[in-house]
């Protein structure tokens, strides 16, 4: 879509290896018994709520039972 004006040349792409960085990534810090445990009671709960919601909403949803208040008012009756 956009062209750029000046070509990269094929010298400097060729060579690209030579430059690359000698600065190693600080190594990764292993996570401690205490912030496993939290991830775990967070995902825990997370997964508590979702099934709970589940247990709740379904039977809310079921459209073969009746309402339990089926009664109709007095206007809805027609004299």
């Amino acid at each position: 879509m956009f062209r750029r004006r000046e070509a990269v040349p094929f010298s400097f792409v060729a060579d690209s290896d030579r430059f690359r960085s000698n600065v190693t990534p600080p190594p990764s810090t292993r996570a401690t018994v205490p912030e496993l445990l939290g991830r775990s009671l967070v995902g825990l709960t997370v997964v508590a709520g979702l099934v709970g919601s589940l247990l709740l909403g379904i039977p809310a949803l079921d459209s073969e039972q009746s309402p339990a208040h089926s009664k109709q008012s007095e206007a809805s009756q027609g004299r």
